[in-house]
């Protein structure tokens, strides 16, 4: 019934990950700056840059593990990564998937067990942590693709439905589930990481045809929906940090509300695909935005160095 092989599913529980539903296609964990929230009063950049938005209150999940694309810079775990774990990723070997209610409901139970490990920490505000239980936010993007569960906008609905506002990272290649959302996200972001077709295929490796057209139709298709609109350029160094008129270009066609400059994160499998010197310093980022702001007549509106990002803003 498992999208999943039970070898890949007990490694994906050994890195924290908690599975959901019958049909397993589903994940939720707890969130580097959820767990920094509560222990230390540290908050995401999210909080600080996009309100109303509560890192010891944002659940982190994804309604499909699966991906169409073998990223060189995710940090999460590809099929054939390891040894002896193989298993097909795009599409997830499924007949049926969970429903929306089914998902929610078991990401909310399953956060609430991992959280349950901050109760007997004496440093913890207790009324943070009763707050953290009550999510008011979910995050999409965990891993995988979101926009590949086909119940994606009946799963918007359930989170509002349960006061959470739903934010939704996408890798641009479902261009056709973006156009036919309703309701959409209440923030959503494309995930940009190459500025032309050659760099975008030895990055991404989209595991179908027609990657970069579909994310040139996404970005085609961004200034019409009616949402806070966000890009996020993931900066690698040595691989894209070049040809910044031509990011402008892609700036200038989906119109974002604000456009994210990120360094890559030398973290998890993606150690195995990068080398450590493909992370940029934080003056690298600075002098990217500004090159970029300076193009594109966005302005620079925060920088926060714990996660190696600039904030352009359009207004």
């Amino acid at each position: 019934m498992s999208a999943l092989p039970s070898k890949v599913e007990e490694a994906y529980y050994a890195q924290g990950y908690r599975l959901l539903g019958k049909y397993k296609h589903s994940a939720v964990k707890i969130c580097h700056w959820t767990k920094e929230s509560l222990r230390n009063n540290r908050v995401c950049y999210k909080e600080l840059w996009y309100p109303p938005v509560q890192s010891h209150r944002c659940m982190e999940m994804t309604p499909y593990i699966g991906c169409n694309c073998h990223c060189l810079y995710c940090w999460r775990m590809h099929s054939g990564d390891r040894p002896g774990l193989l298993w097909r990723e795009y599409p997830l070997d499924l007949r049926e998937v969970d429903e929306p209610d089914v998902i929610i409901e078991d990401a909310i139970q399953r956060r609430k067990e991992l959280l349950f490990g901050f109760k007997g920490d004496q440093n913890i505000d207790r009324l943070k942590f009763e707050e953290a239980l009550r999510p008011t936010m979910m995050t999409m993007s965990l891993t995988g693709e979101p926009t590949l569960y086909p119940k994606i906008s009946e799963l918007i609905s359930e989170a509002r439905k349960r006061g959470m506002i739903t934010f939704l990272v996408t890798n641009g290649t479902m261009p056709e589930v973006l156009e036919e959302m309703d309701p959409l996200p209440f923030q959503l972001y494309v995930s940009i990481s190459a500025p032309n077709e050659e760099i975008y295929l030895k990055l991404m490796r989209p595991l179908f045809k027609d990657g970069w057209s579909k994310l040139i139709k996404t970005l085609e298709l961004f200034p019409s929906l009616d949402t806070r609109k966000v890009f996020r350029l993931t900066m690698i160094k040595g691989w894209n940090m070049i040809k910044h008129e031509e990011y402008v270009k892609m700036i200038y066609k989906a119109e974002p509300d604000f456009v994210e400059v990120k360094a890559y994160e030398w973290v998890g499998e993606s150690r195995k695909r990068l080398s450590r010197d493909a992370m940029p310093y934080m003056e690298d980022i600075r002098d990217f935005a500004m090159k970029l702001s300076d193009l594109t007549g966005y302005k620079i509106r925060g920088e926060f160095k714990p996660s190696g990002v600039v904030l352009l803003a359009s207004k």
